[in-house]
């Protein structure tokens, strides 16, 4: 046998769900070579191999996020960072970060913010048009809402838009109005003219914000990402930037990229008339699924439930799709080859994908095609019998749990926010759930989501959902195993066996033996290895 060039060694060494651990592991190339006892690694190191001793501290295979907008993160980098957990808690601090960069930019620049989440905000409110216009009335400003399904703007950007008061709501949209004024919310669709009147991104900036983004995440412990939107903001400068990052080496860490098949946001012809079709690529940039919208967020009002929410009787959230709309680009989608991962939070959102599913399905059946569902947040059980008959995935955001459970109770009640994100009941289900943040939505530190999976408790120690709360191996399952599985990977990473891509992260905690879950939250990764690499390693 070859010696290896690489092993690790004296570590907890967790090689999987059902593999469990290993003392010592050795890396032949960029791939496993054998996993085992440190005496029996040790024997086969040849004079040239190198030896990493891990100073008993736990290793997993390198962690895989299914659901992270990897190029939108690299840009939001660059904005303001609006975010309850860096400070942000009042509508007045909101204000004076943009009037700080008002201040010292030129008139006409825009000022993008992102991340507040008015439930965090005191008097729980979003800011006002008025707000931004009295400290900005000459640069246009678009401020996201953590979810990314709600934006304001400020009259300047409105103008730019082209939105009026008399302007009618879009459909899978709605306008933001006080009497006699607008008052600056756009939900859902309401946001695409104040976005389309800003400077587009060159692929050259995409990329940038590329090599930002996955280099960030490398301190992560995160090696892999499902990218869950190329093409959303800018259409195919997006793709490119993708494919300039690969063949620059500027893409650090491994995607799997979802391309927009949208009404209006869609790349997929383009794609398509390339070969670029679900499985194209190598290790470092594949092509995985495609995306729709069929609703918004929970924590915005938009999610399209079949009961009305509990803070707004009128109210049952926002389809962006009719269901003739939905079975034309699910239909289009899969008789092209292409594997679906829609938008869908609301049971009536997650109906409608299931009717469409159905209906491809019939026209041309593939038993593997995998078709999923993001975030899948609430389901009736007679859905999840649908689910399981077409082995549809969901892939949820713990990370939901943690930093938006709160602000679900306000909004859906005190009963609803029980039963969304069932990840342990999907697990036994047999539908291969999988973990991710949807960061820039919520932050891309893997460790609240493992938390919520492990404790199933809000960022106040409150517990959402309790009895589906998974064991620490479970959850390490669902960030590593589970992600590959559902982009066709599953046989190449997600797992310390002989042939996988030698992908390993290296953690100052032991998750297995903590004394309570909330130690995890303070967890840092000391080393990241990818392809038999170091790509990261914490200084002492």
């Amino acid at each position: 046998m070859t010696a290896p060039t690489r092993i690790l060694t004296n570590g907890k060494i967790w090689c999987g769900l059902s593999e469990g651990f290993a003392e010592a592991l050795a890396i032949s190339g960029d791939k496993i070579l054998a996993a085992g006892t440190a005496d029996e690694i040790g024997a086969m190191a040849g004079p040239d191999t190198e030896i990493t001793d891990l100073g008993g501290k736990l290793a997993t295979p390198g962690l895989n996020d299914a659901h992270l907008h990897l190029h939108f993160y690299g840009m939001n980098l660059r904005q303001l960072d609006l975010r309850p957990h860096a400070g942000v808690t009042t509508v007045e601090k909101i204000v004076e970060m943009v009037k700080e960069v008002a201040d010292s930019t030129p008139p006409g620049t825009w000022i993008l913010g992102r991340g507040y989440d008015h439930d965090k905000i005191d008097g729980f409110r979003h800011p006002h048009k008025t707000d931004l216009d009295s400290v900005a009335p000459d640069h246009p400003v678009l401020l996201t809402r953590a979810c990314g399904h709600t934006c304001v703007a400020n009259t300047k950007a409105l103008e730019l838009a082209g939105i009026g008061h008399n302007t009618p709501d879009p459909f899978g949209g709605k306008i933001g109005r006080d009497p006699g004024e607008l008052n600056g919310l756009l939900w859902e669709n309401a946001r695409f003219p104040v976005q389309q009147a800003q400077p587009s991104p060159t692929a050259d900036d995409w990329a940038d914000a590329i090599e930002a983004a996955s280099t960030q995440l490398l301190s992560l412990g995160i090696t892999s990402v499902m990218d869950p939107g190329i093409g959303l903001s800018n259409g195919e400068p997006e793709l490119r930037a993708y494919q300039m990052a690969h063949k620059d080496g500027r893409l650090k860490v491994r995607v799997a990229g979802t391309l927009m098949g949208d009404m209006e946001k869609n790349i997929l012809d383009i794609a398509y008339a390339e070969g670029l079709v679900t499985g194209v690529g190598d290790d470092m940039f594949r092509i995985g699924p495609v995306k729709i919208f069929t609703d918004g967020s929970a924590g915005a009002g938009t999610a399209w439930m079949t009961q009305p929410y509990y803070n707004d009787e009128t109210n049952y959230g926002v389809p962006c799709l009719t269901p003739e709309q939905c079975d034309e680009l699910v239909m289009k989608a899969h008789k092209m080859g292409y594997q679906m991962a829609p938008h869908a939070i609301g049971d009536a959102a997650i109906g409608m994908m299931l009717d469409s599913y159905e209906k491809a399905y019939a026209a041309m059946p593939d038993p593997d095609r995998r078709h999923r569902i993001e975030h899948c947040g609430w389901h009736t059980p007679e859905q999840l019998e649908r689910m399981k008959a077409m082995k549809v995935i969901p892939a949820g955001q713990p990370s939901f749990l943690y930093f938006f459970g709160e602000g679900y109770f306000m909004c859906l009640g005190p009963d609803r926010p029980h039963h969304c994100y069932p990840f342990k009941t999907w697990l036994e289900e047999g539908l291969h759930p999988s973990a991710s943040t949807d960061c820039p939505v919520t932050d891309p530190d893997p460790f609240p989501c493992l938390y919520a999976l492990i404790a199933r408790k809000t960022d106040k120690g409150n517990v959402l959902g309790d009895g589906q709360q998974l064991s620490v191996a479970q959850a390490l399952h669902m960030y590593t195993y589970e992600p590959a599985y559902g982009v066709h990977d599953e046989e190449r990473k997600g797992r310390l066996i002989p042939g996988q891509l030698a992908d390993v992260a290296v953690f100052d905690t032991d998750f297995f033996e903590m004394d309570a879950p909330e130690r995890i939250l303070d967890a840092q990764c000391v080393l990241t290895i990818r392809g038999g690499e170091t790509v990261f390693e914490r200084a002492a």
